[in-house]
Protein backbone atom coordinates (compact mmCIF):
# COMPACT_ATOMS: atom_id res chain seq x y z
CA UNK A 1 0.00 0.00 0.00
CA UNK A 2 1.52 3.21 -0.77
CA UNK A 3 1.64 6.27 1.74
CA UNK A 4 -1.50 7.69 2.04
CA UNK A 5 -3.01 10.95 4.37
CA UNK A 6 -5.99 10.76 6.24
CA UNK A 7 -6.67 14.22 8.30
CA UNK A 8 -10.08 12.99 9.83
CA UNK A 9 -11.86 9.68 11.48
CA UNK A 10 -13.68 9.28 8.35
CA UNK A 11 -10.41 9.48 5.53
CA UNK A 12 -8.39 6.99 8.38
CA UNK A 13 -11.60 4.26 8.18
CA UNK A 14 -11.90 4.74 4.78
CA UNK A 15 -8.34 3.53 4.36
CA UNK A 16 -8.31 1.00 6.79
CA UNK A 17 -11.56 -0.52 4.74
CA UNK A 18 -9.48 -0.56 1.78
CA UNK A 19 -6.36 -2.15 3.26
CA UNK A 20 -8.87 -4.90 5.23
CA UNK A 21 -10.43 -5.68 1.93
CA UNK A 22 -6.92 -6.22 0.06
CA UNK A 23 -6.11 -8.51 2.85
CA UNK A 24 -9.34 -10.51 1.95
CA UNK A 25 -10.73 -10.16 5.53
CA UNK A 26 -14.28 -9.67 6.60
CA UNK A 27 -14.51 -7.12 9.23
CA UNK A 28 -15.95 -10.17 11.67
CA UNK A 29 -12.44 -11.87 10.64
CA UNK A 30 -10.17 -8.71 10.95
CA UNK A 31 -12.36 -8.63 14.63
CA UNK A 32 -11.11 -12.03 15.09
CA UNK A 33 -7.67 -11.47 14.79
CA UNK A 34 -7.68 -8.29 16.36
CA UNK A 35 -10.24 -9.71 19.46
CA UNK A 36 -12.25 -7.08 18.75
CA UNK A 37 -16.12 -7.48 17.81
CA UNK A 38 -17.18 -6.77 14.13
CA UNK A 39 -19.39 -3.64 15.06
CA UNK A 40 -16.13 -2.38 16.38
CA UNK A 41 -14.58 -2.72 13.61
CA UNK A 42 -17.94 -1.31 11.48
CA UNK A 43 -17.14 1.54 14.03
CA UNK A 44 -13.86 1.99 13.09
CA UNK A 45 -14.60 1.85 9.50
CA UNK A 46 -16.89 4.70 9.41
CA UNK A 47 -14.91 7.34 11.36
CA UNK A 48 -16.69 7.02 14.53
CA UNK A 49 -14.86 9.41 16.71
CA UNK A 50 -15.46 7.69 19.66
CA UNK A 51 -12.94 4.77 18.99
CA UNK A 52 -10.34 4.26 21.38
CA UNK A 53 -6.44 5.19 20.33
CA UNK A 54 -5.55 0.61 21.39
CA UNK A 55 -8.55 0.07 19.04
CA UNK A 56 -6.85 2.04 16.31
CA UNK A 57 -3.42 0.58 16.88
CA UNK A 58 -4.39 -3.01 16.94
CA UNK A 59 -6.45 -2.65 13.61
CA UNK A 60 -3.37 -1.17 12.29
CA UNK A 61 -1.26 -4.05 13.41
CA UNK A 62 -3.76 -6.71 12.72
CA UNK A 63 -3.44 -5.34 9.15
CA UNK A 64 0.47 -4.88 9.07
CA UNK A 65 0.08 -0.65 8.76
CA UNK A 66 1.82 1.12 11.08
CA UNK A 67 1.19 5.24 11.79
CA UNK A 68 3.59 7.89 11.01
CA UNK A 69 3.55 11.56 12.49
CA UNK A 70 4.60 14.24 10.68
CA UNK A 71 4.38 17.70 9.93
CA UNK A 72 1.29 18.85 8.13
CA UNK A 73 1.64 19.32 4.12
CA UNK A 74 -0.23 22.45 2.62
CA UNK A 75 -2.42 20.80 0.53
CA UNK A 76 -5.47 22.27 -0.14
CA UNK A 77 -8.48 19.96 0.84
CA UNK A 78 -9.37 19.15 -2.56
CA UNK A 79 -5.95 17.62 -3.30
CA UNK A 80 -6.45 15.63 -0.17
CA UNK A 81 -9.74 14.41 -1.29
CA UNK A 82 -8.33 13.44 -4.49
CA UNK A 83 -6.66 10.52 -2.74
CA UNK A 84 -10.30 9.24 -1.58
Amino acid sequence: MMDVIARNEKQLGAILRRARRKAGLTQGALGDRTHLRQGTISHLEAGKPAVQLRTLMAALSSLDLELVVRQRSKSSAADIEDLF
